[in-house]
């Protein structure tokens, strides 16, 4: 029997015939069913009786009722499936009854009697005439049982079981039954080949077709056994299955509701790529692309909603409104494309600003509510859409008329919210923000009254654990917030704060949604003067850095950096709080905890391990072979366009940077090594005051001081109450004014204007540091001192700061570089970290890098370039086996290797500083430039001294002040301890002066045996400006500076 029983054909033979093939087996064929051949192949073979001859008469016996049962049984199937006769169906389940009854559970034939059973109770269920369903699957199941893989009948075995299973379900609609069957269907499939009949009858329409769409109808299950069921059915779905775009949309809709319950973004990230692929299988013209554009669109929003990536959201617009194209007027689903592009709008207005994207967003919603008359089922949802559109402009323009039409929406469209709604917790909160809105605006308490009962009510309807808390949280903080600015009474502080806290803690939703609640609570703190306001900044730190974390490439992270602009200035405000607070240690440590983010997580997988592995060869192995993975992911994922290998790129770097934190707490686990990679402590800062104090140079809104880090004991701070943050930024402009003029004089012109302001700088800010560093640190005339200036303080030449006034005794009053040998440093970590790659040092290799002609559109040529790199070869020691690429050979790969190859390194080239990209900033060279990326993502671990005789090499990011991002810090991450680079553009006909005289003290004396030292470079550049005073005017002088150790 085949199939459902279908009579195929009369086989009648002789013995003779039958005999005639021996041992051999043969095949006879059958008139063609359903386009599908059968055949049956037959072997015969002659049993002689055994000694028992009773046993095997007994068996004999028994052999042939069953075989003549069974016979019986078929004909009467037969006539049932022809006649439609109970009677013959029944006679039939009797005889195969019988059979069954006749072979125990070890009996080889009970499978075959299973299955015969069963299916003559099937089809008789099929026809409604018999009921009862349940033996039949228990009668398939025990078959299947006795027929494992890789028994010949047990991809039909599978069949059979999906059969019964499938009936049932169509009578009683047992989700069970339908997701078993899908269950049995995958793993049948694979066991039938094509163009067999198995598979033509298990393949079509009535087979795993009705299952996947059966499935499709089943309500949306995000539990993990329900999206184990969604990938099953799409693996039912191959390329080219007609069904496959909406298997992909149901799994992507599981996940997405998955990442709603549970915050984990890579259920998000897997279903964008499901839902990307569902609309590539759509092209223009196909019936469902509108409905996969749309859905795609809201994915991609709700990601970036929790990412804050730009694309995400351009993409979300975009499908939105090719989705709305594809709805014209009529369509019936008109009324979502247009709320749902209104949303994006919102969306897109709340990062950018552009006013015609909120008023067009109204008008979109509005258009949608028309078509959403009372009664309608997406009615609710419009209206609260709208009123939020209507409450965002409120918030911007502060119209009346818009909170007001909002509250009332918010109102109706809650009155006709069911309590079992899943979005209720949404209506409640947003409602009750309107509510706190109009209470601000009118100071009616029952406005703020509600408002909180509204959110109370939302946080009962949510899990502890869904994303959305979190706005629960918010808007109840906003309530209590609007109430204590109008009744001040503490109690409702408290609890905001207390909001504050659990909004900016929930661990399932999105860091650039909690980053605006910390910053409010950072803004809240200072404006009422708040005990929490350290707890806020250190948690905004916290949060910033886990979320440029997720960044896989380096100029991913500047960009997410800087898309929180109002995070700029915190580093600074929290030092100054922490002053204000009168715990200087905090305020260093948050100090450098908030400022270079980027450096230190870039720098954190290139952090020294050598007591590490003293202590654990093992588990330092493993941290340095993942850190790897992680740069060489992060390196190719930045040369990716195509969004949807993006997409996977991210999901792959989040997996490899799950087990680098894995290896990084297995390492903390160590006792020694408790802190490893956690923001260091003031102790561990205060590491790179070890061979002279480093002064910080802090500018606050809210203060302005310098906070000196001693070689030991505690910090000191120095305030400077009579400079402004406004004076700081004028200084800015004046000192480029004051250079650009100074450039056009004579050598011999005085530079009155630049004089002035280096005298400004003097009494204002050095002359108070340089106070203390002598009166309270007896720090001793011509000792190392290290500035590290932040924010507005970085664009001013502090190391220059000069009385220019005359003593009584007609002598001249000392300045700083007279006093101290000055460095800079971008942070006290990077110094750090410097110190502590002194530890690797090999034989020194010096080369000279020139490119005096760059070419056209690169810059004017520069005729001094070789004869300063002829100077600079003649000075440099011979034990350092000097080398030079210069002219054709100073290409960009040329310049890279001799950067690798080498220890210390003198460049003479332009230098370009890109002030809104800085990893873009480079070195001129013959063919392509050297840009600061380039360097960062060299390791260059015995790299020691640069020289960077080029423009522009020591100025910072515009976007990103504090982030210290230019090229001579990115020579420093990439291993160089110490550098000189300039702060403006160097005339490179004067700039041979300084170099000379810097190389003539820098190996001064140096005898055969002495090992060249780069911690002389300060202490050489120093020198080498008092030396060339007369010859080289004082911006050209002062535009060298020294970083490092």
């Amino acid at each position: 029997m085949l199939g459902r029983g279908e009579v195929i054909g009369k086989l009648q033979m002789s013995w003779d015939e039958l005999l005639d093939h021996g041992d051999e087996s043969f095949d006879i064929s059958f008139p063609p069913v359903c386009d599908v051949h059968p055949s049956l192949t037959l072997k015969a073979a002659v049993v002689y009786a055994c000694d028992n001859q009773d046993d095997a008469l007994s068996d004999s016996l028994l052999d042939c009722d069953i075989a003549r049962d069974t016979d019986a049984g078929h004909a009467q199937f037969a006539k049932y499936v022809t006649s439609k006769n109970v009677s013959h169906l029944n006679a039939a389940v009797e005889h195969f009854q019988l059979v069954l009854d006749q072979c125990p559970v070890s009996h080889p034939d009970r499978a075959a009697a299973l299955t015969n059973l069963a299916w003559a109770r099937l089809i008789g269920y099929a026809r409604d005439d018999l009921q009862d369903i349940d033996t039949t699957t228990s009668l398939f199941r025990e078959a299947l049982a006795l027929r494992p893989q890789p028994h010949p009948d047990h991809p039909l075995s599978l069949y059979n079981l999906t059969e019964t299973l499938k009936w049932r379900h169509k009578k009683r609609r047992t989700a069970a039954d339908i997701r078993s069957a899908a269950q049995l269907y995958h793993e049948l499939l694979p066991l039938c080949p094509e163009d067999t009949y198995l598979r033509s009858i298990a393949a079509g329409a009535d087979g795993v077709d009705y299952v996947i769409n059966e499935c499709d109808n089943l309500p949306k299950d995000a539990s993990d056994k329900g999206i184990c069921l969604r990938r099953v059915v799409l693996e039912l779905c191959p390329l080219g299955h007609q069904l496959r775009p909406r298997a992909l949309d149901k799994l992507s809709s599981a996940l997405r509701s998955r990442f709603t319950q549970r915050g984990n973004i890579d259920d998000l990230d897997e279903g964008i790529q499901f839902r990307r692929e569902a609309v590539s299988l759509c092209p223009e013209g196909h019936v469902g692309r509108d409905f996969y554009l749309n859905n795609l669109a809201l994915s991609l929003k709700v990601r970036f909603r929790h990412q804050g990536k730009p694309n995400d959201l351009d993409e979300a617009i975009s499908s939105f409104e090719e989705a709305l194209r594809l709805r014209p007027v009529g369509h019936k689903y008109r009324d979502t494309s247009l709320d749902n592009l209104g949303g994006a709008l919102v969306v897109h207005f709340n990062n950018r600003g552009d006013i015609d994207d909120i008023t067009r967003a109204i008008s979109l919603r509005r258009e949608a509510l028309t078509l959403c008359p009372p009664g309608h089922p997406r009615r609710v949802t419009t209206l609260h859409n709208l009123s939020l559109a209507l409450k965002t402009r409120y918030d911007k323009m502060d119209t009346s008329e818009d909170l007001n039409e909002a509250i009332d929406q918010h109102r109706e469209s809650l009155q006709l919210t069911r309590l079992d709604d899943p979005l209720r917790h949404r209506y409640l909160y947003n409602f009750s923000s309107a509510l706190c809105s109009r209470f601000t605006q009118t100071r009616e308490n029952g406005d703020v009254e509600e408002a909180i009962n509204l959110c109370q009510e939302a946080s009962v309807a949510l899990s502890s654990l869904h994303p959305d808390r979190m706005f629960s949280y918010w808007w109840l903080q906003v309530a209590y917030r609007s109430r204590y600015q109008i009744l001040h009474d503490p109690a409702d502080l408290e609890l905001a704060v207390e909001n504050f806290r659990l909004a900016s803690g929930h661990p399932t939703q999105g860091f650039p949604e909690r980053i605006k609640v910390a910053y409010n609570w950072v803004t809240a703190a200072e404006e009422h003067s708040h005990a929490s306001g350290l707890q806020a900044y250190t948690t905004i730190f916290d949060l910033l850095d886990r979320h440029l974390a997720t960044r896989s490439s380096t100029i991913s992270r500047r960009e997410a950096a800087t898309a929180f602009r109002y995070t700029r200035t915190l580093p600074v405000d929290a030092a100054s709080c922490a002053i204000r607070h009168d715990t200087l240690r905090q305020a260093v440590e948050l100090l450098e905890q908030g400022r270079g983010q980027q450096w230190s997580l870039a720098s954190r997988l290139k952090t020294p391990v050598e007591d590490l592995e003293s202590a654990n060869s093992t588990l330092a192995h493993n941290y340095l072979e993942l850190s790897k993975r992680v740069s060489n992911a992060a390196q190719s994922s930045a040369t990716i366009a195509d969004r949807a290998v993006v997409d996977r790129a991210a999901t792959e770097y989040r997996r490899i940077t799950r087990q680098w934190e894995a290896a990084v707490a297995e390492i903390r686990n160590l006792r020694a090594f408790s802190r490893f990679l956690l923001p260091p402590l003031y102790e561990d800062l205060q590491v790179a005051a070890r061979h002279g104090p480093v002064i910080i140079l802090i500018a606050s809104e809210y203060s302005r001081s310098a906070i000196i880090v001693p070689t030991s004991g505690e910090p000191h701070h120095v305030p400077f109450p009579s400079i402004t943050l406004t004076d700081l930024k004028n200084f800015k402009d004046r000192f480029a004014r004051a250079i650009r003029n100074a450039s056009v004089m004579g050598p011999k012109q005085p530079r009155n204007d630049l004089m002035v302001l280096l005298r400004t700088v003097w009494d204002e800010i050095m002359l108070p540091v340089v106070n203390v560093l002598q009166q309270r640190l007896k720090l001793k005339s011509h000792s190392r001192i290290w500035l590290c200036p932040t924010a507005a303080f970085t664009s001013i030449p502090l190391h220059a700061a000069h009385p220019f006034r005359t003593n009584p005794d007609r002598s001249k009053e000392p300045c700083l570089e007279d006093l101290y040998i000055c460095s800079y440093t971008p942070t006290l970590s990077a110094l750090v970290r410097s110190r502590q790659l002194m530890k690797k040092r090999v034989a020194p290799s010096f080369v000279t890098i020139g490119q005096g002609q760059p070419g056209t559109g690169k810059g004017k040529a520069l005729l001094a370039v070789d004869s300063e790199l002829e100077l600079v070869h003649k000075l440099v020691p011979a034990m350092a086996n000097c080398t030079a690429i210069s002219g054709d050979a100073a290409t960009r790969a040329g310049a890279l290797q001799g950067l690798e190859e080498n220890t210390w390194v003198h460049l003479a080239c332009h230098g370009k500083q890109d002030p809104k990209q800085p990893y873009n900033s480079h070195f001129v060279m013959r063919d392509e430039h050297l840009t600061l990326l380039d360097i960062m993502e060299r390791d260059i671990p015995h790299a020691e001294f640069a020289f960077l005789s080029a423009c522009h090499t020591a100025v910072g990011d515009e976007e990103t002040p504090d982030e210290v991002i230019h090229l001579a810090a990115g020579l420093q991450f990439s291993g160089f301890k110490s550098v000189v680079g300039t702060l403006w553009e160097v005339d490179d006909s004067v700039a041979k002066h300084v170099v000379k005289a810097f190389y003539e003290n820098m190996f001064m004396d140096l005898k055969d045996g002495c090992v060249m030292d780069c911690t002389k470079a300060a202490w050489a550049l120093n020198r080498a400006t008092h030396a060339v005073k007369t010859e080289v005017p004082l911006e050209q002088r002062m535009v060298f500076v020294h970083i490092g150790v």
